[in-house]
C-alpha cells in the first residue's frame, strides 16, 4: 500500500482528491493538513464527505511519515517553499499550485505577482499532463499539475503540433468556468453567491496566469520564440459550481476542413480520458462533471476552425489529474480509481 499525504486538504482540490482516494485500492491517506482545522477529524469537519477511515487534520509544518508521497494543494507562495523542503527530505511531490509550471522566471513573476525564490527547482520538475508526458512522469519525483484552464486548452492545441506552422496567429481561447475554478476558495467578494448568481463576467483579461502556461506547453518552441504563433486567452465566470467549457478559434487557409477534426479524433482514441464527440453541440458541462474526462469536438468552415472542450476543473483540471499522475509515479494503471 502506498502512503499519501495531502497538504492543504481542507480546500476544494484537497477534498476532491480525498473523495477519489476513498475508492482507490492502492493508496492509503496517512496525513492531512489544514492550519484552520488542526486537531479536527475530516469526518467532523466535512460530514457530507466520506473517507474509509478516521483521519485528523494537522498543521502544515507537522512531520510527514517517511516514504509518503505528498500532494500540495496549497497557495503558490506556500507550495514554493514546501516543495523543495519535501524533495530534500526524500518525498515524492505533486504540486497543484502554479509555482513550478513556467520556465521563464520573469514571466512567472509578472503573471503571478510573486517573487520566485526557488527557481532552481524548475530543473527537477515534470509537467503533469499524462497524455503527453506519461513516460517522464513515471520516472519523476516532482510533478507540477497543470492548471484547469490550461488543461482544457493545451491538449487540443498541442495535438495540432504537426500543422501549427499553417495556423495564423493568434489562437483565440474563450473559456467559461464555475466558481470553484476561478479561485472561489479565497472568498473574495467577486466569488460570493450574491455576486455570481444571475451574473456573467470576464476577469483577468490579457493578464491571466494560465495564458503563458497554455502558450509554453501547447505551441512549438520555435514558433513561440519567433512570435509567429501566440495565444490570447480570456476567462469568464459562470454562476455554477464546477466545470470549464473552452471555445478555441483557429484561422488557417492552408489545410482542408477535415484535417483538424481528424487529428483530434485519432489522438483522443488512444487515451482513456479523452473523448472525441462528432459535433461541438455534444460537448456540455453536465457530461464531464464529477469525472476525469475531457470532451473535445471541432468544426471547420473555410479558413476557420472552432474547437470546443469541456472538463471538470476539480477532477481532470486538478485532483483527478493529480491521481492520474500518482498512478503513473507508482507504476499503477493510469485509470485506477478514476473509472
Amino acid at each position: 500500500m502506498n502512503k499519501l499525504a495531502i497538504i492543504g486538504a481542507g480546500g476544494y482540490t484537497g477534498r476532491e482528491l480525498i473523495r477519489l482516494l476513498n475508492n482507490h485500492p492502492e493508496f492509503e491517506l496517512v496525513h492531512i493538513t489544514s492550519n484552520q482545522l488542526v486537531g479536527k477529524s475530516y469526518q467532523d469537519s466535512f460530514p457530507q464527505d466520506k473517507y474509509k477511515k478516521e483521519i485528523y487534520f494537522q498543521s502544515h509544518d507537522s512531520k510527514i511519515l517517511a516514504g509518503a508521497t505528498v500532494v500540495l494543494a496549497t497557495p503558490n507562495e506556500i507550495s514554493m517553499e514546501l516543495a523543495p523542503k519535501l524533495l530534500n527530505l526524500g518525498h515524492r511531490v505533486i504540486d497543484l499550485s502554479g509555482s513550478f509550471r513556467l520556465h521563464d522566471k520573469a514571466i512567472f513573476e509578472k503573471y503571478y505577482k510573486l517573487q520566485h525564490t526557488k527557481f532552481d527547482f524548475m530543473e527537477k520538475v515534470t509537467f503533469g499532463l499524462p497524455e503527453f508526458f506519461a513516460e517522464q512522469i513515471k520516472k519523476s519525483n516532482f510533478v507540477s499539475n497543470p492548471g484547469c484552464f490550461a488543461t482544457s486548452s493545451i491538449i487540443p492545441i498541442r495535438i495540432l503540433e504537426s500543422i501549427q506552422e499553417k495556423i495564423s496567429s493568434p489562437i483565440i481561447i474563450d473559456s467559461k468556468t464555475g466558481v470553484s475554478g476561478a479561485g472561489g476558495r479565497t472568498e473574495e467578494v467577486g466569488f460570493l453567491f450574491t455576486n455570481t448568481y444571475e451574473n456573467f463576467k470576464s476577469y483577468k483579461v490579457l493578464g491571466h496566469q494560465h495564458e503563458p502556461e497554455i502558450a509554453e506547453y501547447s505551441i512549438k518552441s520555435s514558433l513561440l520564440k519567433s512570435g509567429n504563433l501566440d495565444i490570447v486567452f480570456t476567462p469568464h465566470l459562470l454562476p455554477v459550481y464546477r466545470g470549464i467549457l473552452s471555445t478555441i478559434y483557429i484561422q488557417t487557409d492552408h489545410i482542408t476542413a477535415e484535417t483538424i477534426p481528424k487529428l483530434l479524433k485519432d489522438f483522443c482514441e488512444k487515451h482513456s480520458f479523452l473523448r472525441y464527440k462528432e459535433t461541438p453541440e455534444e460537448v456540455e458541462l453536465k457530461f464531464v462533471q464529477n469525472t476525469n474526462y475531457i470532451d473535445i469536438s471541432a468544426r471547420a468552415r473555410k479558413g476557420t476552425v472552432v474547437i470546443v472542450t469541456a472538463l471538470d476543473n476539480l477532477v481532470k483540471g486538478a485532483a483527478g489529474q493529480a491521481l492520474q499522475n500518482l498512478n503513473l509515479m507508482h507504476n499503477l494503471p493510469e485509470t485506477m480509481g478514476l473509472i
